[in-house]
């Protein structure tokens, strides 16, 4: 039991003990980052200093946010669709919306850049969120219909026969029992699509470079506390959505 103890803890050491140095030297002194010299918070203000960074984290947040609302739109119908009914061809319609979560980013990212060009679409940021929106909705869908399973639509029933409207069905009925598992979906969306960097680097054009596309072009030229800083502010940012999707999947259940 002790042996299995040390272990679980030496793991979770290797997993997070990297994360944590660079936490930490984001508040180094030195310029070079090599070894600690003092704590400072210049780097952080730096960063607001940087208009090219500013420009690629806007650009990430503004991606995040249109793949997570459109994600959440068709993850949620499609969800709904594949609870409600039986149609033909259903097995393969679920295959094709989940594929996306199983293929390899680097293949997914080539075969839209293939699509694209194929179109004769010029790359941008809108070429980035089709292909965010792509591989988000398979994760807001299996969400979705992860709470729906099981439920009973009787209600719905019993509201319709007491004079609601389709709409009014979804919006009084519906919607307030799978709204935790959609804000869990769409929360787990903005993660993915704000850390995601191999799907990006395929389809995104000139001026359209997110987040991770410029700190992976920083690190090039050496790894600078600035860059220590801006990727902890990412990881907040992730974590905080991660720990919100959970607590609300938990308290869903």
């Amino acid at each position: 039991m002790k042996f299995l103890k040390a272990h679980v803890a030496f793991v979770y050491l290797l997993l997070y003990a990297p994360i944590c140095v660079l936490v930490l030297f984001s508040f180094n002194q030195d310029k070079r980052n090599v070894k600690w010299s003092g704590f400072t918070l210049e780097w952080y203000g730096k960063i607001l200093q940087d208009e090219a960074l500013l420009r690629a984290l806007w650009n990430s947040l503004q991606v995040g946010f249109l793949a997570t609302l459109a994600a959440g739109v068709l993850g949620t119908t499609t969800a709904l669709a594949l609870t409600r009914y039986r149609f033909r061809g259903r097995s393969t319609v679920l295959s094709m919306v989940f594929l996306p979560m199983a293929v390899p980013e680097i293949v997914m990212g080539t075969s839209l850049l293939t699509f694209f060009v194929g179109l004769g679409i010029q790359l941008s940021l809108t070429t980035v969120i089709i292909s965010h929106i792509s591989f988000c909705v398979g994760y807001c869908a299996a969400t979705v219909r992860s709470r729906l399973q099981g439920t009973n639509f009787d209600l719905e029933e019993a509201a319709a026969d007491l004079g609601a409207t389709p709409w009014e069905c979804f919006r009084l009925v519906t919607l307030p029992r799978i709204y935790p598992g959609i804000l869990s979906g769409c929360l787990l969306a903005f993660t993915l699509s704000l850390d995601d960097f191999v799907v990006t680097f395929f389809t995104a054009g000139i001026g359209a470079g997110t987040l991770p596309l410029k700190i992976y072009s920083m690190v090039k030229f050496g790894i600078s506390p600035k860059i220590n800083a801006i990727s902890t502010i990412t990881l907040l940012i992730t974590l905080s959505a991660l720990l919100m999707s959970q607590w609300k999947s938990e308290r869903s259940r």
